[in-house]
């Protein structure tokens, strides 16, 4: 066989997959990108958190993204319709309301972060401008083209077989990354993939025209930040994120048995979800519904194995949980940062097998645990979340995760505070909450699954 092609193939070009190539041509290595898609083309996750700055700052894309027009990110806001005491509850929470609360970025310095904001994007405008910058940066871009599986009968040489126009071709390669997003496509391959055994959520979203965002900020200038309205549902909640001055991504998430009990009624299911909250149901009635409706499953999986001799995975390809805390994009983009560093220093000594990317699996491990637990304690707490975002003795450290800020190795306190709650109001039938906490019930096993 001939010798490699490219120095890195990698297979999607989304967030994850343009930002490795991104890293990599920068290094000066030969880089491939292989996307099934020909963008721009329609994506959920549309809200990004300020960890996304660092890396949009060093592969030198910021400036790209300002000038694109998107909507800042300053903050997030929660609201809820619930009215239940919390006076026995021991929380220093303000007096505003029960079950609201919000955060702004700038109440907490972040490292490499430059600015206050992050943004909200149109994926379809955002994942086009990271592919194109690559491109610039010297990746090689094969749009249309889709990789079907990888040959790695010779570890030194993995091989991937790319469809192009109805014919297989082989590229050899020297290592492989592979950013499929939820297509997974070497994690199913290689059978490494593992359902995660307690988040089974489903999302049912669209956008919508002339929503009055105003109307159902809790507070003035509170207008653009991320909202998640929760409703009086199990384990159910709204994302509302801005697009565009005029235009508003809405997004239901629930669980999978109530999804499955009505999924050949989206509309109907939607509708009904909103009307819980009779405020949500009048804005978004006086507004013009701008795409069908489209549902997101399969929301929750890990992987055995995230690196082995000759590949990583990184993205939604290694791993993904819930949108809860918009995660994903930051997760992707990071998870590509460092894991490029290791591929750089693995080319450099000729090396490429799994040993060399250990750094990467140990950062990545230690973030995505964060988020895993921080996600779990907030569907356990259900509105009761918010308290722990109003105590002062927990808001910085509630902020610190919000911001994406995970991947040190060093958990923060409060995450420790909340688990002891709820071990304590689980433990006591009496509680006030002991009835009331939500069904989605982690544990260490599900936690690790790579």
């Amino acid at each position: 066989m001939a010798d490699h092609e490219y120095d890195v193939g990698v297979i999607g070009g989304g967030p994850a997959g343009s930002t490795m190539a991104s890293y990599l041509a920068m290094a000066g290595l030969n880089v491939a990108v292989f996307e099934s898609e020909v963008f721009p083309r329609e994506h959920v996750g549309e809200s990004l958190v300020p960890a996304t700055t660092p890396v949009l700052r060093e592969i030198g894309a910021m400036e790209k993204i300002e000038s694109a027009g998107f909507p800042r990110k300053y903050g997030a806001a929660w609201t809820s319709a619930d009215t239940r005491p919390t006076s026995p509850l021991d929380f220093q929470v303000s007096s505003h309301g029960w079950g609201v609360a919000e955060i702004r970025y700038q109440e907490r310095d972040q490292e490499q972060v430059d600015r206050e904001y992050s943004f909200h994007v149109d994926r379809g405008k955002f994942d086009l401008i990271l592919l194109k910058h690559a491109e610039e940066l010297g990746a090689k871009l094969f749009c249309g083209v889709r990789v079907n599986r990888v040959d790695f009968a010779d570890p030194d040489l993995p091989v991937l077989h790319a469809r192009v126009g109805g014919r297989t071709t082989e590229v050899p390669v020297r290592m492989v990354v592979d950013a499929s997003g939820r297509h997974t496509l070497l994690g199913s391959q290689l059978k490494v993939k593992v359902p995660d055994p307690v988040f089974n959520q489903y999302a049912i979203h669209t956008w919508f025209e002339g929503l009055d965002r105003a109307a159902l900020a809790r507070q003035p200038g509170q207008e653009d930040y991320i909202h998640v309205h929760f409703l009086p549902l199990e384990d159910t909640w709204v994302w509302q994120i801005p697009i565009t001055d005029t235009i508003t991504s809405i997004g239901v998430v629930t669980q999978r048995a109530r999804f499955r009990a009505a999924k050949d009624d989206l509309d109907t299911f939607f509708w009904d979800s909103v009307a819980s909250r009779p405020d949500l149901l009048g804005a978004l009635k006086q507004c013009a519904q701008l795409r069908p409706l489209k549902t997101e499953g399969d929301y929750s999986y890990g992987m055995r194995k995230i690196a082995d001799d000759g590949m990583v995975l990184i993205g939604d390809a290694a791993r993904f949980v819930d949108p809860i805390f918009s995660s994903g994009v930051s997760v992707a983009m990071n998870s590509a940062r460092f894991a490029a560093k290791d591929i750089v220093a693995a080319a450099a000594a000729g090396d490429f097998r799994r040993p060399r990317f250990d750094t990467y699996v140990d950062t990545l491990r230690r973030g995505v645990s964060s988020w895993y637990d921080f996600i779990s304690i907030y569907y356990r707490l259900n509105i009761l979340f918010t308290a722990f975002i109003d105590d002062p003795r927990y808001r910085q450290d509630v902020i610190r995760m919000l911001q994406g800020d995970v991947y040190d190795g060093e958990e923060p306190p409060a995450l420790a505070a909340m688990r002891d709650f709820v071990a304590a109001v689980e433990a006591d039938p009496n509680h006030l909450w002991h009835n009331r906490l939500g069904n989605l019930k982690a544990s260490a096993a599900a936690a690790a699954l790579f």
